[in-house]
């Protein structure tokens, strides 16, 4: 099969698509998808919500990381027809820039983020810590956002972010 051929008959046809119904940031969305048409990519592509970044496409670097059912995800390793009817929340869904969430602000006054291509990635999966069993020390903080990658080494800074998050939120409750 000629290369053209084969980027023929993978393209998708009216009829081949998939109907498929999201819930994302509380709004409901009617798509009609190519079944292999990834979480990210329909978020980005289709939604036109680009807060999620594709960074390696393998589920290696977090830089896509959402929350599906209030459980964090890396959305370039799901099926997005696979997530009718679940609650799916992206980084704009979390706060908007007049009312920021704790954890963004936290990042805003830690300089928690040097290029910001992992910022995205790295608050979603803080927010996610918060309402994880992840013990008070650093390293244990270090553990549960292994999954992120900041290419910059800004991991100092967004450590003090999520820790000034728990320590203001351990006083407050």
């Amino acid at each position: 099969m000629t290369a053209s051929a084969a980027s023929s008959s993978s393209k998708v046809t009216d009829s081949d698509a998939a109907p498929v119904t999201l819930k994302v940031n509380g709004k409901h969305y009617d798509l009609r998808i190519d079944p292999r048409t990834t979480l990210l990519d329909c978020l980005r592509e289709h939604l036109h919500l680009t807060g999620s970044k594709k960074g390696c496409d393998h589920g290696q670097c977090g830089a896509c990381t959402v929350h599906v059912n209030g459980r964090r995800v890396n959305s370039c390793l799901c099926l997005a027809a696979m997530q009718e009817g679940a609650e799916i929340t992206t980084i704009e869904g979390i706060g908007q820039p007049e009312n920021l969430h704790a954890v963004q602000a936290a990042f805003v006054a830690h300089d928690a983020y040097q290029c910001g291509y992992c910022t995205p990635g790295q608050i979603m999966s803080a927010v996610a810590l918060l309402k994880e069993p992840c013990g008070p020390d650093d390293e244990e903080v270090k553990e549960f956002m292994s999954g992120n990658i900041c290419r910059c080494g800004a991991y100092p800074n967004i450590v003090a972010a999520i820790q000034a998050v728990r320590q203001k939120d351990k006083r407050e409750g």
